[in-house]
């Protein structure tokens, strides 16, 4: 009998916060322990049939660490377009980016936050 799907995800989900990416870490140290004026996020937060890598609920925003793969992701737009009929918005960042421009993601994150940038669910 096979596995069920929650029980496979939540597993993967605790190996990847066990195991997060040098982008992911970076972008976490940001994001934790309610530093935008209280907004909690989650990291690794599974979403239907989805894992995303930090979710704030309450502005239904979702914030991704994307690597070079992401460039040429065929799976990216149908995952996004599913986050946005439940409502979501998502934000990317490369991974390069984050740990580089810490000012920049943080700037961009707060505007998210408080809706002054033009950033839709896609």
């Amino acid at each position: 009998m096979p596995t069920p799907k929650p029980v496979v995800l939540r597993r993967f989900v605790r190996a990847m916060r066990a195991e997060p990416t040098p982008a992911e870490k970076a972008l976490w140290k940001i994001l934790r322990d309610r530093r935008f004026s209280g907004y909690k996020f989650r990291r690794q937060a599974p979403i239907g049939d989805y894992i995303a890598d930090f979710v704030c609920f309450a502005e239904r925003l979702i914030v991704e660490a994307d690597g070079s793969q992401h460039g040429v992701s065929q799976t990216d737009p149908v995952r996004d377009a599913w986050f946005a009929a439940q409502g979501f918005r998502v934000r990317r960042f490369w991974n390069a980016t984050i740990p580089r421009e810490r000012d920049v993601v943080r700037d961009t994150l707060w505007a998210d936050l408080a809706g002054e940038t033009d950033l839709k669910s896609r």
